[in-house]
């Protein structure tokens, strides 16, 4: 058969010039290919161990730092570190007064990623060192009463139910309310008449993402909870949180309740919290933000904790991979070309080349406005939020809704009130719309730029 063989004999010719390479030139390339595999391949390796110590494999200079700035800006997780919180201190104090001083029942609410969750862990161990009993439980879809309620039991010692004495065998064997427990399913009543004979101590049971949990009947039995405990004087108190634009949307029956629990909106971070995020990064890592570095981030994160710790992630493993320990803005920019990346594997593609059109077009007034409206209104928004957070005319506001509900990219929502109300059809699409507006506007020089279309588009 005509053609290329890889497995036929070289001729004698072909041989020749093949040995006819210098012995300069070879030598060297067999030393690199030996050296390649007795390395691995020159394959990138971990840093650091599974047990968070550095490897020993050598590494540039600045792994001991890049170690520390994987603690310092952690996006992916909630802040457990106290010395890492930044900012929400008048919503902790408020917290705390509504539990101490008021005995409520409280009910935190607000956009994916602005830390309700890290609030969660801060106001944990604020309860734990005041010797509360602290039960913390993400919900899930199939979340259901009996299920969540025993485990809750279970970490309740016997030793402060008022039935038993401390020197009781049960008791001193370590016995928890969860062995009082009938074996039939565990119902509000039953579980509140259970806690109204605790003494001697008071029980946080935190209920995170409650918004995932799928069952009515278990917001339901919640609700009835809450109701029941507040009656009984119970020394058990409820925190839940969850993602929604308002209280009702998260607790079902709220009418039977509302005087029981106090409900707090999560607010976005004020630019001096974000600045805050920065400079607890700075001391732990080692690093530096250079003040125009830190004005970028600030204006990218527009108030969301999650974005500011992500754009600070990268950007400062961005100015280590170039030897530097201190970050710039073109680092920030670097940073928000990786944020794209993420955030672009989490939005549909169709929904992706519309914005990638609009902006071809020239439309990134219509895009970058309503994406900054949704970002400040925690995703559900009216003309009045386009106004308001861009400083232009009702007209503006209208034409840019409109832009975008032409192009399938914006819905309206249901709801009461007065004006009607909309929300992008992607959870997603609002910070990535940010991004690239960020990206392409903010570049390098983010002191020198101006707000989207506030003087471009106010007439």
């Amino acid at each position: 058969m005509a053609g290329w063989n890889p497995f036929r004999r070289k001729t004698p010719a072909k041989a020749a010039r093949a040995e006819a390479l210098p012995t300069a030139v070879v030598k060297p390339l067999i030393r690199e290919a030996h050296r390649r595999g007795n390395e691995g391949g020159g394959l990138p390796r971990f840093n650091t161990t599974a047990s968070d110590q550095m490897s020993g494999r050598g590494g540039d200079r600045f792994a001991l730092v890049r170690a520390k700035l994987r603690h310092a800006f952690t996006p992916s997780q909630p802040v457990a570190d106290r010395r890492l919180f930044a900012g929400r201190d008048d919503t902790l104090k408020t917290i705390i007064r509504a539990i101490e001083d008021q005995r409520l029942h409280v009910v935190l609410y607000g956009e994916r990623g602005i830390g309700k969750t890290s609030l969660l862990h801060v106001l944990s161990q604020a309860a734990s060192e005041a010797r509360y009993i602290v039960v913390y439980t993400s919900c899930g879809a199939n979340s259901n009463f009996d299920e969540t309620f025993r485990a809750a039991a279970a970490e309740i010692p016997l030793l402060f139910h008022s039935g038993f004495s401390p020197t009781a065998e049960v008791t001193e064997k370590g016995s928890t309310l969860a062995d009082l427990l009938p074996s039939e399913p565990l119902s509000p009543r039953k579980f509140g008449d259970l806690c109204a004979k605790l003494t001697g101590t008071r029980v946080l049971i935190i209920l995170d993402e409650f918004d995932r949990a799928e069952s009515g009947s278990f917001r339901r039995d919640v609700a009835e909870l809450i109701k029941n405990l507040s009656d009984r004087l119970g020394r058990v108190q409820l925190v839940l949180a969850g993602v929604a634009a308002d209280l009702t949307e998260l607790v079902e029956h709220i009418p039977s309740i509302r005087r029981n629990i106090f409900a707090l909106r999560v607010p976005k971070m004020s630019e001096g919290e974000v600045m805050q995020i920065v400079a607890n990064g700075e001391r732990e890592a080692d690093l530096k933000f250079d003040t125009p570095a830190g004005a970028f981030v600030v204006e990218v994160a527009r108030g969301s904790p999650y974005i500011a710790n992500l754009i600070c992630h990268h950007a400062g493993h961005a100015a280590l991979d170039q030897g530097r320990a201190t970050v710039s803005p073109a680092d920030v920019a670097n940073a928000v070309d990786r944020a794209i990346l993420e955030f672009q594997g989490r939005i549909p593609t169709p929904a992706q080349a519309r914005v990638r059109r609009l902006f071809e077009q020239g439309r990134q007034d219509a895009l970058a406005m309503t994406a900054r409206a949704a970002l400040a209104a925690d995703g559900v928004f009216d003309s009045a939020d386009l106004e308001s957070s861009n400083e232009i005319t009702a007209r503006k506001a209208q034409e840019a809704v409109e832009v975008l509900v032409a192009e399938g990219l914006v819905k309206p929502s249901p709801g009461d009130g007065p004006s009607q109300r909309y929300a992008f059809v992607e959870e997603g699409l609002p910070t990535l719309i940010w991004m690239i507006w960020a990206q392409r506007n903010l570049n390098r020089e983010p002191q020198a730029q101006s707000q989207p279309t506030r003087a471009a588009t106010a007439s």
